[in-house]
């Protein structure tokens, strides 16, 4: 869970081409030659202008050192004299005493999750100790103008905790929120089409020259691995090393495939209880246990009074089949829990899931880019493919699981509904196709990820000629904050590109399971 006025561009291209043909006022300088008809107008170039750094509502000790500013991009580079966008941009100094000459630029994921948010566990990983870390809000994020927030989404996920995943009157609620929120952005002006991610991966290119740095590492996790990736094949120039995270392919990465990673991350984590004697012996069924409990929920949902885990007063809670596996999608409860709570549900305790699920009535409205968000899903990944695709891959992964369930797309419920409405154009053929490359390559992966599962990775990997892929036992999704090795062998990686050290990935196993009594 994851835009424009032609008048304005129109007048502006004209005008640009007037002075063209015309020349500087004074004579006292040639004319320019006037282009050839059809020749686009030329593009403005990027720039970065220096400024104060984001102020996030919990401050961030990182910042307070920091250089910020905004890069100024046009908001469509096919349209030519059209208007221009503000990214926010975050350059956070080294640790060391003698840092590397080459930062790091970090591309997050989501798509629209607030990327300033998550420079707290990428200072805590590590990622600024050797060298500087440069944080840049893709389009649309928050502290960008514009910012393709949707409010209108976070009141309805906060409200969608009391109403059935899949019900209809959920339906109706999220569809209004989808067309409210696309009409107020569109009324500004928003060209909802510009933001994908050809223009985001062009705006990191444009960043790099604008800071006037020679070379750079790259490092992007979740959708920031399709961003990374698609940057790479497009702009392969000024890239040192490249590391990726929970990697979501753009060759392959469609609504339908969503359920194949979600198979293969949850038959990862029963694997792993059973190979644990002990989480073996006290829940030696878990496989049914999952399929009995989403059936048995989605046809008779628990509606409960639930305080979420922050505080606070008492929500209407709504359990269903749909809500247990999307709880588990999100990794809430953690999955080392699962087997626990999964138990604890067959005997009539909901408590961690019901939990889990009313923690989704506090929403930080205004914070997330659902804007971006709909308009990457649905220009990239929803083309070609439709709802009974969906339920087509759910049968086949979880068979005899309800038709209900399945008919959703794992974190993105009536995403087609939602994509007739949002309605930006196909780019699915320019970005599903594969990224093949030579630059040294790291490409990390959790075996607990339920939401992109680890074994895409490897194709990923085959199409870096000098690659190194590690999986990380027991980890789920955005490995490097998780896991002390996976920090370790990152960092060696940007030292050694072509010879990082992987050696405390040998003999890693999954941590314990918790265990109840019976």
């Amino acid at each position: 869970m994851p835009k424009h006025s032609i008048h304005a561009a129109t007048t502006a291209a004209v005008a640009l081409v007037c002075l063209t043909a015309f020349g500087p006022a004074g004579g006292s300088a040639p004319p320019a030659p006037a282009r050839p008809a059809g020749e686009p107008a030329p593009v403005a170039p990027a720039r970065f202008v220096p400024g104060p750094c984001p102020k996030p509502p919990e401050p961030i000790e990182a910042l307070s050192n920091a250089r910020c500013g905004f890069l100024e991009v046009p908001e469509n580079r096919a349209r030519p004299g059209g208007r221009t966008i503000e990214l926010a941009v975050a350059r956070i100094p080294a640790t060391s005493a003698k840092p590397a000459a080459d930062p790091v630029v970090f591309m997050a994921g989501g798509p629209g999750a607030d990327t300033i948010d998550d420079i707290p566990f990428l200072v805590a990983s590590g990622l600024n100790k050797d060298r500087e870390l440069i944080v840049m809000a893709q389009r649309g994020n928050l502290y960008n103008r514009p910012n393709l927030a949707c409010p209108e989404i976070d009141r309805f996920n906060a409200r969608a905790v009391g109403l059935g995943y899949d019900a209809p009157q959920a339906k109706a609620l999220f569809l209004k929120a989808v067309k409210d929120c696309r009409d107020r952005l569109t009324a500004d002006g928003t060209d909802l089409g510009a933001y994908n991610t050809t223009e985001n991966a062009a705006d990191f290119a444009d960043l790099r020259k604008a800071l006037k740095i020679p070379r750079w590492n790259v490092y992007g996790y979740s959708y920031g691995s399709n961003l990374a990736l698609t940057y790479l094949r497009l702009h392969p120039e000024g890239i040192r090393a490249f590391a990726i995270d929970s990697v979501t392919p753009p060759r392959v990465v469609t609504p339908p495939w969503t359920w194949g990673s979600t198979a293969e991350g949850i038959d990862n984590i029963l694997a792993a209880c059973a190979a644990q004697p002990a989480c073996k012996s006290r829940y030696p069924e878990l496989r049914q246990l999952l399929t009995e409990q989403v059936r048995e929920l989605e046809a008779h949902p628990l509606t409960l009074d639930v305080t979420p885990s922050e505080g606070g007063k008492p929500v209407r809670t709504v359990l269903d089949g749909g809500a247990l596996l999307n709880l588990i999608v999100a990794s809430t409860p953690r999955p080392k829990d699962i087997p626990a709570a999964l138990d604890e549900l067959g005997r009539g305790n909901p408590e961690r899931f019901a939990q889990a699920r009313a923690g989704g009535s506090v929403q930080k409205v205004g914070e997330f880019a659902h804007g971006l968000t709909n308009s990457i899903v649905c220009g990239e990944w929803a083309p070609g493919y439709s709802a009974s695709d969906v339920l087509k891959a759910g049968r086949k992964t979880f068979p005899g699981w309800p038709d209900t369930v399945l008919a959703q797309v794992p974190q993105l419920p009536f995403q087609y509904e939602a994509c007739r409405i949002w309605n930006v154009p196909d780019r699915a053929s320019g970005q599903r196709v594969p990224t093949v490359g030579s630059v040294p390559a790291l490409v990390i992966s959790g075996t607990f990820d339920v939401k992109t599962g680890a074994s895409w990775a490897k194709g990923v990997a085959r199409d870096l000629s000098r690659s190194t892929s590690v999986q990380i036992p027991g980890i789920g999704h955005w490995v490097v904050p998780q896991s002390p090795c996976a920090q370790r062998v990152l960092a060696s990686f940007f030292a050694h590109p072509t010879d990082p050290d992987t050696s405390c990935v040998d003999g890693l196993e999954p941590p314990p399971f918790t265990i109840v009594p019976r």
